[in-house]
């Protein structure tokens, strides 16, 4: 359910300003990202499983707020990031 190290240290590489970045806003969105697309398809077989909807609409969140930061601070790295990950418009 979770993703794994191997994952998530090459979403790092890919998104990360430096190779031992893994605060940048970028880093965090994809990061994010990945997570809110495995709980997605795990709803898919349990759709009655609140407890785990509730940490997905907290993850959106996050994701959202710091989508907005990068937005209001970097425009070229924010629309950069959409597009890479494929969300929003």
């Amino acid at each position: 359910m979770s993703i794994t190290k191997e994952k998530k240290q090459e979403i790092i590489g890919s998104f990360g300003r430096a190779t031992s970045d893994t605060g940048s806003p970028e880093v965090q969105i994809a990061l994010l990202t990945a997570r809110i697309t495995d709980l997605t398809e795990h709803f898919k077989n349990h759709a009655k499983d609140h407890a785990s909807r509730r940490g997905l609409l907290m993850m959106v969140s996050k994701r959202s707020s710091l989508l907005k930061y990068l937005r209001l601070t970097n425009r070229k790295s924010y629309l950069e990031v959409i597009g890479r990950l494929g969300i929003r418009k």
